[in-house]
């Protein structure tokens, strides 16, 4: 079975799970629009095979989007038919014997080598190589490169495979990192500090040399998505063995035509260069990125792309990401299950974990746990923040009810904000954040908050019942001259949005509303901004996730005016008028002419 981009999407228009668009679309914003609008309603994946610039001149590669936008194809693009296979095999790997702990994972490193025992196969000539541009033949431009929201600093190559090998140990890296296209033959290269690529070209800066990168894009899915993945140091364990792993085979690569690196043979395109730690940084962005915000303007490494290599009539892949649910919820969702066994090894009370979308990978973690001592539901929650990217989640959830499912977003809150207590049962941490977080305390750098759902021993304080509140309108609810809409949603939750104009606006609504006698049966009052729909729960968990530092923004009101404890959050746009040092960004929004075009052309592509 073939397993390069062309063979895939063979497979899915053999399976109905692709569309392809034979009018001529717009590679700015037009593309985006309708992959979102695909996305979000569980849509098929789209070929458009007459793409056009944004002044409409024709582009010869057709663009393929919305590739992993599904679980059936999240699971089909890595070989198997659901997911939880591929952590099967892992947990098969590893002879898994829960209460190992760190001695176990030590005796069971040497089969995890045995992931690294399928390295890539070097050939002589490759698929890849058969159209070659360099120096002057190069430009970018002829490449239908996506702008995928309205406010972006220009087109973004969004599924690229960055290559790139340590110059002082050796080992090679392929990381996905978003690409802003500048002229004819450079792009901005986004490695944040927490990089691996940023680590690589800080050690090239040490030896006062340049650092040689490719750039694959397209080829086998599996190493598109290997290349999200969050790889445990394992000497030898790269993207292309964690691919031959799960493929079964060794992924064939060629050595690049101007570079000393190796790029998979079966790739679409592979752009071929260097980055100099010597030269100055380039202005990147804005970004309308996986946040459902833009991340703003910040200094990046420029790319000198020396060539360009495609195979014969290629084909180029690209993504969008945006509000959730967007299609790299299925690539993080692979990746929790593949390595959902790995975690167990170091805290094996772990039954379950999920990463909902409204989370954006790195928000929100619900666990499930085994639960034997007090004090557990802590130790696996700081456990957690403790193993590689999940160093920057900002919210877990922890519950040991065996019926308690994680991926039911809205179930999984209420029943852990039912045996939570607000100030007993949470706990406030400082950590790294991920780069793109706007509103940490500081870039980078911010806190996590913990809630333990769990069943209370005698010594944690025991259970404390706890009645929620019913479903209740706007009309049921007190007035305030500063409250644009509000809602409570059964179970514990009342959301309050707002057009803040004033320094404390968001934090006094919130305390304010917590010593209202309607909030009784409520744990978690948030206060949002005016975009947000206080009906939609997935919408005002995403906006709070998004525009908190716990620790800062979410209080715990426990006073003679409040009936019970109540976590009250202030997820409004911080100003600088309250100490936010940084600019805040914009929520992404189509502009309405693009919408309209959209609409337009819905019933000519789809129906």
């Amino acid at each position: 079975m073939s397993s390069d981009l062309k063979g895939f999407v063979a497979r899915l228009e053999e399976r109905g799970q692709l569309t392809r668009v034979a009018v001529p679309v717009s590679t700015y914003l037009e593309m985006a629009e309708i992959a979102d609008r695909l996305v979000k309603s569980g849509g098929p994946a789209v070929l458009f095979e007459r793409p056009v610039d944004r002044d409409g001149r024709a582009l010869d590669t057709p663009v393929v989007m919305n590739l992993f936008g599904t679980r059936e194809r999240m699971a089909l693009a890595l070989g198997v038919e659901n997911l939880d296979e591929v952590g099967e095999r892992i947990r098969s790997l590893l002879d898994v014997k829960l209460g190992g702990g760190l001695l176990g994972l030590v005796s069971n490193l040497p089969k995890l080598r045995e992931v690294a025992a399928l390295p890539p196969r070097r050939v002589r000539t490759a698929p890849v190589q058969r159209v070659v541009l360099r120096g002057d033949e190069v430009d970018l431009g002829r490449l239908p490169v996506l702008t995928t929201w309205p406010q972006d600093g220009g087109p973004f190559i969004t599924l690229p495979l960055v290559i790139t090998r340590d110059p002082e140990r050796g080992d090679l890296n392929i990381g996905m990192y978003r690409m802003q296209v500048l002229d004819r033959n450079s792009t901005a290269m986004h490695w944040q500090r927490h990089k691996t690529g940023a680590r690589h070209m800080a050690a090239a800066a040490r030896l006062g040399q340049r650092l040689e990168v490719a750039v694959a894009i397209g080829g086998d899915p599996a190493l598109t998505y290997a290349a999200t993945a969050p790889l445990p140091p394992v000497p030898g364990l790269n993207e292309y063995s964690l691919t031959g792993f799960l493929r079964g085979r060794q992924v064939e690569v060629v050595k690049g035509v101007t570079v000393d690196l190796e790029v998979p043979a079966h790739a679409e395109i592979v752009l071929e260069g260097y980055v100099d730690p010597n030269e100055d940084l380039v202005m990147e962005g804005p970004f309308g990125d996986h946040t459902g915000f833009y991340t703003l303007p910040d200094e990046y490494p420029r790319f000198h792309v020396t060539a360009v290599t495609t195979s014969e009539d290629p084909l180029y892949p690209a993504t969008v990401v945006g509000r959730p649910p967007m299609e790299d919820a299925y690539l993080i969702e692979a990746s929790e299950r593949i390595f959902l066994e790995p975690a167990r090894f170091i805290l094996p009370e772990i039954v379950d974990y999920h990463l909902p979308p409204a989370g954006i990978a790195h928000n929100l973690v619900n666990v499930v746990i085994e639960k034997s001592y007090p004090g557990q539901a802590f130790k696996v929650a700081n456990g957690l923040l403790g193993l590689g990217q999940m160093m920057l989640a900002k919210v877990l959830l922890v519950s040991d009810d065996p019926e308690a499912d994680p991926k039911d977003h809205l179930g999984f809150w209420r029943k852990v904000l039912a045996g939570t207590v607000p100030g007993r049962d949470s706990q406030f941490a400082k950590g790294p954040m991920d780069v793109l977080d706007h509103s940490s305390r500081a870039f980078s750098y911010g806190s996590k908050l913990v809630l333990d759902g769990t069943r209370k021993t005698p010594e944690e304080g025991g259970d404390v019942s706890f009645a929620p509140n019913p479903e209740r309108a706007a009309g049921e609810l007190p007035v305030h001259a500063e409250i644009e809409d509000q809602h409570q949603v059964a179970g514990g939750f009342w959301f309050i949005t707002t057009k803040k104009k004033r320094p404390g606006q968001g934090r006094h609504l919130a305390e304010w509303a917590a010593r209202q006698g309607v909030a009784k049966g409520v744990r978690l009052i948030a206060v949002v901004d005016e975009l947000c729909n206080p009906r939609d729960f997935d919408d005002c968990i995403w906006t709070m996730l998004n525009n908190i530092d716990p620790e800062r923004d979410v209080q715990i009101v426990d006073d003679t005016f409040a009936a019970a404890p109540i976590f009250a959050v202030d997820a409004t746009p911080k100003l600088r008028s309250e100490g936010f040092a940084r600019d805040w960004p914009e929520k992404l929004v189509m502009p309405t002419a693009v919408k309209r075009k959209v609409d337009e052309l819905w019933p000519e592509i789809f129906e």
